[in-house]
């Protein structure tokens, strides 16, 4: 399996000059790689290929006095450009049979686009030296803040400067498949996830994980540093220095939230064989009023981490479908007693008179659904009073039930 790991790099004042002509020269060749490719379209004739735009674009070029200055930069660079551009149209006719989702028409690149990239290959002779810099051909020995170590030696890397200002290094790392395996411990135990607002995941086991709301605790920073971007007159250096602190305030959200996913994830994984989450209409829910909770919770990038540390790690992964009626149906006896608004957290079902905890119910619901075999005994139920017979009516003293958990020794959360 191919993973990619990102660490941040420091480079001094004239690596970032260096880094920015190379970042000016990918977009120059690949705007023009994309002009090219249209013009040919319009003229009906078939789309060049990459190694012909290679000759005409890059070498021929640089020849060039207008385009002298590509020389400037490593050619490989200018080589991933254009490879670019090919996996970008080949994706976008690719949406276009339906053998992936739709994407958009390649565009051209702007020089105002606050996110610049540009990959090094094999072929450039990058490499990490003795002291741990990394090492970049007419670029330089860049500082990295190594917070792990590669498990292999990587095949690219990618440097990459984001809005905030900030660069890091993308490396593409060859996993070893039994390494992997030998880093879980081994477990019989399944779950199923119940993701929500109000809890950002409740376990079929009952467990209940806040929802951390890390861009709601954080508006108050968020709008008073794009009040002060507000107010900066538009083309001058105070408003970029403001935009720059308004991505900065963007991506520390961003990152405390990655943060969370990669830790829950991982403990997910690592104490459960079998994992079975629901397939949410992320998309349709942010058109509602909670639009803004919704994205603030990161669902998808939650179940796509689940999904890809169960393939590294040998688990099982289960999505079932969204229109299984997980919060309609009674966990116990499968009585289906119809939908509930959301202010219903607890229910009673009128078939066996279990009362019920919505979100816990939901998630042991998707776990069977999923063909996980998971027992109901988790879920925080309990019998409801039933009504004794007419004729012993009045004859015993009425007796307060405790719920399941309580009776079976299971501290509450």
């Amino acid at each position: 399996m191919q993973l990619r790991y990102s660490f941040r790099v420091y480079p001094t004042t004239g690596q970032r000059a260096a880094l920015a002509r190379a970042f000016g020269c990918a977009r120059v060749v690949y705007n023009d790689a994309l002009r090219v490719r249209e013009e040919a379209r319009a003229a009906g004739l078939p789309f060049p290929r990459v190694g012909d735009l290679s000759k005409v674009l890059i070498t021929g070029a640089k020849k060039t006095p207008e385009r002298a200055w590509l020389g400037g930069v490593s050619a490989v660079v200018l080589q991933q450009s254009l490879r670019d551009l090919e996996a970008a149209y080949r994706s976008f006719f690719d949406g276009l049979k339906g053998k992936r989702p739709r994407m958009g028409v390649p565009r051209f690149k702007s020089r105002k686009d606050t996110r610049q990239a540009v990959r090094f290959t094999a072929n450039a002779r990058w490499r990490i030296t003795s002291g741990g810099k990394l090492s970049l051909p007419k670029i330089g020995d860049l500082a990295v803040k190594w917070s792990r170590i590669l498990p292999s030696d990587p095949s690219t890397v990618t440097v990459v400067k984001d809005s905030a200002g900030r660069y890091f290094a993308s490396f593409v790392i060859e996993t070893d498949p039994a390494a992997d395996l030998a880093l879980m411990p081994d477990t019989d135990t399944v779950v199923g996830i119940d993701l929500g607002l109000a809890h950002f995941a409740v376990l079929s086991d009952g467990t209940k994980i806040d929802s951390p709301r890390f861009l709601r605790r954080a508006e108050k920073k968020l709008k008073r540093a794009q009040q002060a971007l507000a107010r900066k007159a538009k083309g001058s250096k105070n408003r970029e220095k403001a935009r720059s602190k308004v991505a900065r305030a963007h991506a520390q959200v961003a990152d405390v939230r990655r943060e969370f996913h990669h830790r829950l994830s991982t403990w997910l994984i690592r104490d459960n064989q079998a994992i079975g989450v629901e397939d949410l209409a992320v998309k349709a829910l942010a058109r509602t009023r909670m639009a803004k909770s919704v994205h603030d919770a990161g669902w998808s990038r939650f179940t796509v981490m689940l999904e890809y540390k169960a393939a590294r790690y040998g688990r099982r992964f289960v999505r079932i479908g969204r229109f299984e009626p997980t919060s309609q149906v009674c966990s116990h006896c499968g009585v289906k007693d119809g939908p509930k608004p959301l202010y219903v957290r607890m229910w009673t079902c009128g078939g066996c008179g279990a009362v019920l905890d919505r979100d816990v119910n939901a998630a042991v619901n998707v776990a069977k659904a999923a063909g996980l075999a998971v027992s109901a005994c988790g879920a925080q139920v309990r019998r409801a009073p039933v009504p004794a017979p007419r004729g012993e009516a009045g004859t015993h003293p009425k007796r307060p039930t405790q719920p399941v958990r309580e009776q079976a020794g299971i501290p509450g959360l």
